[in-house]
């Protein structure tokens, strides 16, 4: 178009210039258009010749799929109407071009559609509408497929359609609610109670897609694990101490069990380890007495622990502050009625009884959830009439630990004293040959270091008259914390090193020919280290034992463990003539003893359960064998199979048989069952004495009991194995359960899983036990449970 202007001169437009470009460029986009719904020819092929891709159907093939590709397209039209008319609004006075232009116009037009820019706003405003009406169908066929979601009646989950009409009636009630998609279908419902919570089955038509587990590699590096431990507590370094000082024994041992396991495939799992009792919120009283004195058994069972895992090769998250706790595993907003954020991030957590308290109050209605997921690091230990709530509270089991209704081999001690409890350990430092020949050249014989940093161990009643006796026949050397100006209330004739670092007090005992308790303080390491660097052990005798019932410092602990002497597993486990047991207020019975001892010459000692690889054997056992979130119910003898039964037709034969040159039965190789750890094969089947527990009743016979065996004796075979006349059979709910009465001569099972409990005795009842054999040094495993 040629146009004049104000002043004569004639000026040519660029609107006719530029139709050419613009159609070459919408023709471009077209081309593009027809090569991708080409592309896309299986999503919207209609199922008659004829039918054009972009006819809108009611039939929707590709669900979610076809919805977001009809949104691209769209949108990829209109990005091409928009270029277009940002093209013809364009201005450009260069002649050169507009002859440019004028030819490329003349070519294109010989092959241009009659209509076509209009034929492509018709397709965009098509498939729009076609978008539209896929969001319409998909949404409609949500709220049909809600409103079909029945309430699942599995026996599983009793408590599932109860919590459905709860979420009915009130799921406005906390934001958090929403926030994890519930809209008020019972859909909704449904899949928050399954996938958030814990109360009903998982939905079939869901995604429940499982990542692979890694292959847990040994680690000999230990600088990882020193720099997540972290620093700022005197605590923190007491540790970060001894993992340096014992990292080449790790590595040794490493390598040896490794060597052990022949490349055994172990799974590896992502573990967090909070330390309760360090973290700032539970007061931490143990870092300000690391300098003075204070006790330091936690923390070398902590340091252990963590070098343990580590070693093992699984992945740590290390949290000693509840701010760490709560980043780590994610708090939803509200009002605190939802549970975390998003799956467990975990596979396994360890924590002490402070930490499990912060987690009940930060992690809410998770910690239900995800608490077979915990290991709670027990000192002395949590017998099960103490865990399970309801019980406890009805018999007056009275606690401030307890309550927490765990399976209680979740509970895991500093020695293997409650074989209702998992032993977890420590180690002690293991010493070489040729500093087993030094310390054998260096002894002192009349040398004696008493067993207590504080000034408050020395104030024990009565104990100027033994230290007298002993004072008489040996040096003493104490180790008593004290500060320039007020020297410890010690006798004149001790000689007080003051408080030593673990390397000094090493030296010290390597000297000395005696290490002697005052009584307390209870199950530490210390006589363990004394043992192992070639003393022997003096340590008193209690009459009557010490226990919840007359002793201030078991008061309130979840068990009723009675301890004979000051450290029950040095008496019992090792003994003569590394460990001696006496009656200090028997002053001849004490000065035999010291006389005795004078005579003795012992080797160090140090049990393999307690060296880095036996911890190491140990804890891989547990991490890869004990699963407490699996569904276990009471053993049903109807469910068993033997060999040729096609594994569910009732078997004929007896479960449990006569084992040679024993009192106790075994299980019967004709029979089997799903997978237990335990096996199977290590169980053997006794009745206890009138008020015998089964931890004695077992012990008498050179056997352990095993509470996973519970569920396998627990029932009728059990007792006509035993040739127990019952007149009346029945299941009641009680710790001292499956036992005989022999004065009613009635039998009763447990009814509740959580009672099983080796500790539980009566006088009234002789106990079914559930005993197994065990490995020499390494009492947690038995013969099998290491293959």
């Amino acid at each position: 178009v040629i146009t004049g202007s104000t002043d004569g001169k004639m000026v040519r437009r660029s609107l006719v210039t530029f139709k050419p470009f613009r159609i070459f460029v919408v023709g471009i986009g077209f081309f593009s258009l027809c090569f991708l719904m080409t592309s896309l020819g299986g999503q919207f092929s209609a199922k008659r010749l004829g039918d054009s891709p972009f006819t809108i159907r009611t039939e929707v093939l590709g669900g979610v799929e076809s919805r977001d590709v009809l949104r691209k397209i769209s949108d990829m039209l209109e990005v091409i109407l928009k270029r277009m008319d940002s093209l013809s609004k364009l201005d450009n006075t260069s002649t050169t071009d507009a002859r440019r232009l004028d030819e490329l116009s003349s070519a294109v037009s010989r092959f241009q559609p009659a209509g076509l820019v209009e034929k492509i706003q018709a397709i965009a405003q098509n498939v729009s509408n076609m978008a539209i009406k896929v969001e319409q169908i998909l949404q409609n066929s949500m709220v049909q497929r809600r409103g079909t979601c029945e309430v699942p009646r599995d026996p599983h989950f009793p408590e599932c359609p109860g919590k459905v009409d709860w979420m009915r009636a009130r799921w406005t009630s906390d934001p958090c609610y929403a926030f994890y998609g519930v809209d008020g279908s019972d859909c909704s419902f449904l899949i928050y109670l399954s996938e958030v919570e814990w109360f009903c089955p998982p939905l079939a038509w869901r995604n429940h897609s499982i990542l692979p587990t890694q292959f847990a590699a040994f680690r000999t590096d230990l600088s990882v694990l020193l720099d997540q431990v972290g620093t700022g507590k005197e605590s923190l370094s007491f540790m970060k101490g001894r993992i340096r000082r014992l990292a080449q024994q790790w590595a040794t041992a490493a390598n040896r069990l490794e060597a052990k396991l022949e490349e055994r495939w172990r799974d590896q799992k992502k573990i967090l380890v909070h330390v309760g009792f360090l973290t700032e919120e539970s007061g931490d009283v143990f870092s300000p007495k690391v300098l003075k004195g204070g006790p330091l058994g936690e923390m070398v069972q902590w340091a252990d622990i963590l070098t343990a895992l580590h070693v093992l090769g699984h992945n740590l998250k290390i949290s000693i502050s509840v701010k760490e706790l709560q980043g780590i595993l994610g708090v939803p907003p509200g009002r605190g009625s939802c549970p975390l954020t998003g799956p467990l991030p975990f596979d396994l957590i360890y924590t002490d009884y402070q930490g499990l308290q912060q987690m009940k109050q930060h992690m809410g209605l998770s910690l239900k959830k995800h608490k077979c997921h915990i290991r709670v690091i027990d000192t002395f230990g949590t017998e099960p009439a103490y865990n399970n709530e309801e019980y406890a509270r009805l018999r007056s089991y009275r606690t401030n630990w307890g309550y927490w209704n765990l399976n209680t081999q979740q509970y895991m001690t500093m020695f293997p004293h409650t074989p209702d409890n998992s032993f977890m350990g420590f180690v002690s430092e293991e010493l070489n040959e040729t500093e087993k020949r030094s310390i054998q050249q260096n002894k002192v014989n009349n040398m004696a270091v008493v067993y207590g940093k504080e000034a408050s161990m020395w104030k024990v009643q009565g104990k100027e008259g033994f230290l007298q006796i002993l004072h008489r026949h040996m040096e003493i050397h104490g180790t008593v914390y004290y500060e320039t100006q007020r020297p410890p209330e010690v006798p004149s004739f001790v000689k007080n090193h003051g408080l030593l670092t673990q390397h000094e007090l090493q030296q010290l005992l390597r000297k000395a020919k005696l290490f002697i308790g005052f009584g307390f303080p209870y199950e530490g390491p210390a006589p363990l280290e004394a043992i192992a660097n070639g003393c022997i052990f003096l340590q008193p005798k209690f009459h009557p034992p010490h226990s919840s019932l007359n002793h201030e410092f078991f008061r309130g602990k979840p068990t009723s463990r009675e301890v004979s002497s000051q450290h029950p597993y040095a008496e019992q486990y090792i003994g003569r003539p590394h460990v001696m047991t006496v009656d200090y207020n028997n002053s001849l019975e004490f000065d035999s003893a010291i006389r005795e001892i004078l005579r003795t010459k012992v080797d160090p000692y140090l049990p393999y359960e307690y060296t880095c690889e036996g911890m190491l054997e140990r804890v891989h056992s547990y991490i890869q064998h004990q699963d407490f979130c699996a569904p276990e119910t009471l053993f049903i003898p109807s469910n068993i199979s033997s060999p040729g039964s096609g594994g569910g037709g009732r078997i004929t034969g007896p479960l449990f048989v006569p084992l040679l040159n024993s009192t106790a039965l075994g299980w019967s190789s004709n029979v089997t069952v799903p997978p237990a750890w335990p096996p199977l094969s290590s169980l053997r089947l006794l009745m206890s004495q009138e008020g015998q527990s089964c931890v004695e009743a077992c012990h008498s016979v050179g056997f352990i009991c095993e509470p996973a065996h519970f569920r396998f004796i627990n029932n009728k075979e059990a007792l006509h194995g035993l040739e127990v006349q019952c007149e009346v059979v029945d299941s009641e709910i009680n710790h001292i359960l499956p036992a005989f009465s022999v004065v009613q001569r009635e039998c009763s099972l447990q009814r509740e899983p959580l009672l099983f409990s080796c500790a539980g005795y009566s006088p009234k009842y002789r106990r079914l036990c559930p005993c197994r054999d065990f490995l020499r040094g390494q009492v947690a495993l038995c013969r099998d449970c290491f293959k």
